[in-house]
């Protein structure tokens, strides 16, 4: 029985020079091969596009349609589409000329009329002779006529088969029609792309799978997007002038300035994603043609960008605008003028490939893939270190997916050199020597900050001392506003790039650093339930808290938070064995801690035995100042402060002049007559201290002096491992019982440290400017203005009756009987 579609495809043929054949697509594979080649096919995204531009919006083309019945039965012919597929573009073709033409001479006529104008180019190729030939038969009612095959069409309806590639999973792969057409699956590099190699290389400077991998997680998780959306968030909040500045100190980007300043004037959406994610389409493609990746890997690419696509816009034209943008940017010129002539075809021919709606290129079970396969790239611990890291250095995204087999030399003597001269940590100190960068105290003391700042309940900007500066006082106040977020991720965020380092300093054990990183995710995952939450966290502390005087990170951090593709959004979230990075102290250890006070450094972490370089320094600093060469001497020197300290040489050596007047006076006249000692001398100012009751050494209790002391000592002692774990804790129980039995707070405290720093210190000339640093330390550690100066103001005094407001989350220390869990 004749098939009357292919009857009248194979009449049509007649006009392209063809013999008469019943069956149309009968043409030997490799003369089909070559006869697209003359007609300027080289490959099937070529095809693609001439059978769509047969289907032009704008206008209707009689010759260009006939030209495409022939373009589809070599294509069919040349193994380039399955022969359904070919069916259903030439039945579409059928319906949209029989809808035209009433009949077959008018079709005819149409088709001369257009030869005749390319007449003159064409020359006489018997194309006049067949089409008589045709109406001939078409007159005597022979083979296929007009209105057969107009029966016909109507009667099957639409074509059975798809246009486009349409199997379970290949929708997606639609959204690369902004490049090239997808005709058919799977790809061939010789059929569909036969300059892929070339184009990877030149253009992406791509030359194996690993690159290529690393390149679209990229653009799936960063792109250019990102510098652009954090340059108009921050120019959004800037004045004119600013924009202005900002345009001009772009070197080599002048383009992308003036471009962007535009789409800022004339109030131009925001929204360029579309930039990355059709690329990255494209890019899966090229991948699968070079057969870098498989059809799974290739297909979970596709629908990644299709699912962030469809998350971001509604249609087909909010996308092609967002594209427009992001070329516009890239290239330096204003696109969006270009809107008509580019994108026309796509968006309105009859048969494009995104005829569908653009949210049914993904089923679930597609969709559901692709997500795991973007997880399963970002699954080990690495990632959580790479991507927290990157909001201080956006470029290491660059690393997702594999590891590169080498890493940059410079890049790596670069983090050698930051490791050594911004951390002082040094490959002796090994992967231990990060653990002084783990914070968890820290954290505690931010989250019970904000908590009482939440309740009104900081303390006084009143003190023995004066008052804080008002700025730093308005910034701890604005702690309230991250009351509710754990602040982990403020510490953590910094530990995090000092690993990364530590990391490309390749001086350090690989195990040991994968085992911290895990650490670190596992922490992570616990205070925070999704990437959501750590991001506010951390945009909320950063806003309160920025570090440095340039931009603060807070757009960078938002920017990951509500970009879908973000690599925060596919990292492996479940929490694994709780292991810290470093150790957490207790509560009652970080205020034994605190008790050394502006003497040194806040102790935010457990100290630790130091490596050999570290302790020599210390050891120097024991010697200087206090003469101690042995764990003997410091173990002793430890028991005599806490027993008797200075405080008893004052109530020995001076406090019993405060009761006499004459004698003091006689005692100051006496070593003022004569040549003194260093010793003497020292000893003649102190009487003059008590005297002139300096800072009112005669009223206040200096045994703070004492304690800050051996606090300071006992951690030096553990440092150079001359006190074991027992010891430091007995220094460190015996320091606080001496506090609580003689002061009942912080303020009390600092009075008795004061007194004590100026009654001791020896002659110096910085004597006034060490006063005031210590008096305005003191300030900030009992207001917490600016916070992270010092931890009292987070801290029950030792014995006194708890005055803090619980956090309201689990991120705090051991010992904590308040916390609401």
């Amino acid at each position: 029985m004749v098939d009357p579609l292919n009857a009248w495809w194979a009449q049509q043929l007649v006009l392209c020079g063809w013999a008469f054949e019943p069956d149309p697509t009968a043409v030997e594979v490799d003369l089909a091969a070559s006869r697209l080649q003359q007609l300027g096919v080289a490959d099937r995204s070529e095809l693609g596009w001439r059978l769509m531009e047969a289907f032009a919006p704008e206008g209707h083309d009689p010759a260009r349609q006939l030209a495409s019945l022939e373009l589809i039965a070599l294509a069919v012919a040349a193994g380039w589409m399955a022969l359904d597929q070919g069916r259903a573009w030439a039945q579409c073709l059928a319906r949209t000329i029989c809808s035209r033409y009433s009949d077959l001479d008018s079709w005819l006529q149409a088709l001369l009329q257009v030869r005749s104008a390319e007449g003159w180019v064409r020359g006489d190729d018997g194309f006049y002779e067949s089409c008589q030939a045709l109406a001939t038969l078409e007159h005597d009612g022979e083979g296929i006529t007009w209105e057969m095959v107009c029966l016909h069409l109507a009667k099957h309806g639409s074509a059975d088969a798809e246009l486009w590639p349409a199997a379970p999973g290949q929708a997606c792969w639609r959204l690369r029609a902004a490049f090239a057409p997808t005709l058919g699956l799977p790809p061939a590099a010789g059929l569909d792309w036969p300059e892929v190699g070339n184009w990877l290389h030149d253009v992406w400077q791509i030359s194996d799978r690993e690159g290529l991998i690393r390149l679209m997680l990229w653009l799936a998780g960063q792109g250019d997007r990102y510098g652009w959306d954090v340059d108009a968030a921050r120019l959004l909040e800037a004045d004119a002038e600013t924009r202005l500045s900002w345009a001009k100190n772009l070197k080599g980007g002048e383009g992308y300035g003036r471009v962007m300043l535009t789409f800022l004037g004339r109030g131009e959406a925001l929204e360029w994603a579309a930039w990355d994610w059709l690329r990255l389409v494209e890019l899966a493609h090229a991948g699968w043609c070079m057969e870098w990746l498989d059809e799974a890997e290739a297909g979970a690419f596709a629908a990644h960008a299709a699912d962030l696509l469809i998350r971001r816009y509604s249609d087909w034209v909010a996308l092609v605008h967002a594209y427009q943008r992001g070329r516009s940017l890239f290239e330096g010129g204003d696109c969006m003028g270009d809107m008509t002539h580019d994108w026309a075809l796509l968006l309105h021919s009859p048969v494009s490939p995104w005829r569908e709606p653009l949210q049914s290129l993904l089923d679930d079970q597609t969709r559901q893939r692709s997500r795991e396969a973007m997880r399963g790239w970002r699954r080990d611990a690495r990632h959580w270190t790479l991507t927290l890291a990157s909001l201080r250095d956006p470029d290491l995204l660059y690393r997702q997916g594999p590891p590169p087999a080498m890493l940059d030399p410079a890049r790596r003597d670069d983090a050698r050199s930051y490791l050594r001269e911004t951390l002082s940590l040094f490959p002796d100190d090994g992967v231990a020597g990060l653990t002084r960068y783990w914070l968890p105290a820290q954290a505690h003391y931010l989250n019970q900050l904000a908590a009482d700042a939440s309740h009104n309940a900081l303390p006084s900007a009143a003190t023995p001392f004066g008052h804080p500066d008002p700025a730093e006082l308005a910034q701890r106040d604005r702690l309230a506003s991250c009351s509710r977020h754990a602040a982990t991720i403020h510490m953590a965020e910094k530990y995090a790039f000092y690993l990364q380092m530590a990391m490309d300093s390749e001086v350090f054990s690989s195990q040991g650093l994968a085992e911290l990183a895990e650490s670190l995710r596992g922490v992570l995952c616990r205070f925070y339930a999704d990437s959501r939450r750590l991001l506010d966290a951390w945009a909320a502390w950063e806003a309160v808290l920025p570090e440095g005087e340039g931009p603060t990170l807070v757009h960078d951090i938002r920017w990951h938070r509500d970009d879908p593709g973000s690599p925060f959004h596919w990292l492996d979230w479940q929490p694994a064995a709780w292991r810290e990075p470093g150790r957490r102290p207790t509560l009652l250890r970080f205020t034994a801690l605190a008790l050394v006070g502006p003497l040194n450094a806040s102790a935010w972490s457990e100290p630790f035995p130091e490596s050999e370089r570290e302790r020599e320094a210390i050891r120097d600093w024991l010697d200087s100042h206090y003469g101690l060469q042995s764990s003997q001497s410091l173990g002793e020197f430890l028991d005599f402060l806490l027993s008797s300290g200075d405080r008893q040489e004052y109530q020995i050596n001076y406090a019993p002049y405060t009761l006499n007047r004459a004698r003091l006076e006689a005692e100051i006249a006496i070593l003022e007559s004569g040549e003194c000692d260093e010793e003497e001398r020292n000893h003649l100012l102190r009487l003059k201290r008590a005297r002139d009751n300096e800072h009112e050494c005669n009223e206040i209790d200096m045994t703070a002096w004492d304690i800050a002391q051996a606090v300071d000592l006992a951690v030096a002692g553990r440092q150079l491992n001359w006190l074991n774990e027992e010891a430091f804790d007995e220094a460190l129980e015996r320091a606080m019982e001496l506090a609580a039995a003689h002061y009942s707070g912080w303020g009390e405290y600092a009075r008795g440290l004061f007194a004590g720093f100026s009654f001791f210190m020896g002659e110096t000339p910085e004597r006034n400017d060490f006063l005031t640093g210590f008096r305005q330390a003191l300030v900030s550690w009992l207001t917490g203005a600016p916070p992270l100066s010092g931890a009292w103001a987070s801290l029950d005094f030792p014995g006194a009756r708890p005055r803090h407001w619980a956090p309201l989350h689990i991120d705090t220390l051991p010992g904590d009987a308040r916390t609401l869990h």
